[in-house]
């Protein structure tokens, strides 16, 4: 860890994996680069094995007792992680929210306008989350918002499923939208 400005900050790419000196364990069950067990020898014991073998010892179970250790290649273990790990970052998919605002006394064009937002959004596979803000007396005129709201989910129910129901939190009724599944 470095100090920066009396502050203490750890590097991003920090190894938390126990391998050879940094195995705090003092008996291990070994298991060798072929999947053999070797039986629960001494800390010592198992990295002089690993080290006859130009190979390393990694903790691989650390709360079992006693704790796992195989014999490996620690620097291709470590690349085969970082490659898996990459290749499940570009397979997952981050689902975008857009959020869009209604009025009880929204005009037939702005909701047009806001109903093709919305469409778009849904076929680029976002989710819309849509706010209808009551301000002032409009709040006694929540069956006048309740109707607008219905409307536009009725118009998007075609390509769109409601994830979440529409419901009054404060002076905001809130609903969210996602794509249909294919």
């Amino acid at each position: 860890m470095s100090n920066i400005n009396n502050r203490k900050v750890a590097p991003n790419n920090v190894n938390t994996d126990l391998f050879n000196e940094k195995i705090p364990f003092k008996e291990v069950l070994v298991i060798d680069a072929n999947g053999d067990q070797l039986g629960v020898m001494s800390k010592r014991d198992a990295l002089e094995k690993a080290y006859s073998q130009n190979l390393d010892l990694l903790c691989v179970a650390p709360k079992a007792r006693p704790a796992v250790c195989k014999i490996l290649d620690y620097g291709r273990y470590h690349f085969e992680q970082q490659k898996k790990a990459k290749e499940a970052k570009r397979k997952q998919h981050v689902v975008e929210i857009k959020a869009l605002r209604l009025s009880p006394i929204i005009d037939t064009h702005d909701f047009e306008t806001k109903l093709k937002h919305a469409q778009k959004w849904i076929n680029a596979g976002m989710k819309v989350k849509i706010d209808m803000r009551f301000r002032g007396r409009m709040i006694s005129r929540q069956e006048v918002g309740k109707e607008i709201m219905n409307q536009f989910l009725d118009k998007m129910s075609d390509i769109a499923t409601v994830e979440k129901k529409p419901s009054l939190e404060g002076n905001t009724m809130s609903t969210v939208l996602a794509p249909k599944k294919k």
